[in-house]
């Protein structure tokens, strides 16, 4: 079960495809942090990942970092490996944090169950969103951009439309 709305983030360093280690304090600056959990693998990731990176784009500069981590068992699933990590960001050109938690440590502080699964923390660092992208695995049958609608609520000092939602998609890959 996932952490519950205004719960304050986990602490947590994780190495990136940077080759560099990320740590909670490192995105203080920023007004609005989403950890979205990710993987290369899962198809629902896949069907999110061009919305993900274009609302990444959209909102640079705008105080928001958004960053995906990656906490599934590489000994089951080798294509979530750090490896495979590194090279889908040299092809994609990842526009946000990509970070490993090998120990699983964060996706269980999270209550993570899914990818991808969006929890936004505000800029005391406190849960102000939780669950989908938008309402569609389908970008052609999107309804409802619910992270999007949160961010803009936070940004403008309004709680978000809706502040929790199911999140779609593979579960996490538990050791």
């Amino acid at each position: 079960m996932s952490i519950k709305l205004g719960t304050e983030a986990p602490p947590f360093e994780l190495l990136g495809v940077d080759g560099a280690d990320h740590a909670l304090d490192d995105f203080r600056d920023a007004k609005l942090l989403a950890l979205v959990q990710y993987c290369n693998h899962c198809p629902y990731v896949l069907a999110w990942e061009d919305r993900l990176m274009a609302l990444t784009r959209d909102y640079a500069g705008r105080d928001l970092r958004i960053v995906a981590v990656n906490s599934n068992d590489v000994a089951r699933y080798p294509e979530d490996s750090f490896e495979r990590m590194q090279e889908r960001d040299r092809e994609l050109d990842f526009p946000f944090d990509y970070l490993f938690d090998e120990s699983q440590a964060l996706a269980r502080a999270l209550g993570a169950e899914h990818t991808p699964e969006v929890f936004l923390f505000d800029e005391a660092r406190r849960l102000r969103y939780h669950g989908a992208i938008d309402d569609s695995r389908d970008d052609k049958a999107v309804t409802r951009r619910y992270l999007h609608e949160a961010i803009e609520a936070l940004l403008a000092g309004a709680e978000p439309p809706v502040a929790e939602t199911e999140a779609v998609g593979c579960s996490v890959k538990w050791k």
